[in-house]
């Protein structure tokens, strides 16, 4: 009797597992070299010392800020293609699909940023909006460097319960939140000089994008 062997099909994590050594080597290189700006960045939520010292807009192209611009990018694409394969959408070792979400999300970011400082010129809002894109830009990175080890931890752990990555997002929901209500107590005088072009704003650049980002995918998933 002829056995027919099929070869077992492994999935590739290699890829994955080089991103996540990268990102740790990225988190202890920008430590020691920034000891103090990260020391209080990792104290950011229990404590505003960080915004303090570092809300001056040159802050916001220093080499801290993009190493954590890339590591938010790398930990929010493994964190939405982890939800996605929760929810049976995708495969969590498709790498391909990775880096399309990598693309999409660096396009996104950097796309809406350029468009707040387009708007920010015509209503002369420049200053507030260099301010209020650095307060974002660092708690969107705060976010992504504390998911990271759950991104990590998730992506080996083969059974994923749906509501492991929706709690993961109620909590960056709850702390993008908070980090809007300390940016407007910062900022409420230049608020309230501008309060029509403000709510302009946060209608079409922070409310819009998301709304449209959510119907897209809801409708296209329908």
């Amino acid at each position: 009797m002829i056995e027919h062997l099929h070869p077992r099909i492994t999935e590739n994590k290699d890829w994955a597992t080089l991103l996540f050594v990268l990102c740790f080597a990225v988190i202890a290189i920008t430590k020691s070299i920034y000891e103090s700006r990260f020391g209080d960045f990792t104290k950011l939520i229990f404590s505003d010392k960080y915004a303090k010292i570092y809300r001056d807009s040159s802050h916001i192209k220093s080499g801290f800020t993009i190493a954590l611009f890339f590591l938010q990018i790398i930990s929010f694409a493994f964190f939405i293609q982890l939800t996605l394969s929760s929810f049976g959408y995708a495969s969590k070792t498709d790498w391909v699909l990775y880096i399309q979400i990598v693309t999409l999300l660096a396009f996104f970011i950097l796309s809406k940023y350029l468009v707040e400082k387009i708007v920010a010129t015509s209503f002369n809002i420049d200053e507030f909006i260099e301010h209020f894109n650095l307060q974002k830009v660092t708690y969107r990175a705060y976010i992504g460097i504390l998911i990271l080890p759950i991104n990590a931890i998730l992506f080996y752990y083969d059974d994923i319960s749906k509501n492991v990555p929706l709690t993961i997002l109620a909590i960056s929901l709850c702390i993008s939140l908070f980090s809007y209500f300390i940016s407007i107590k910062t900022y409420q005088n230049v608020i309230l000089s501008k309060l029509f072009y403000f709510i302009l704003y946060l209608c079409t650049l922070e409310i819009a994008p998301y709304y449209f980002i959510y119907y897209w995918f809801t409708k296209g998933r329908a």
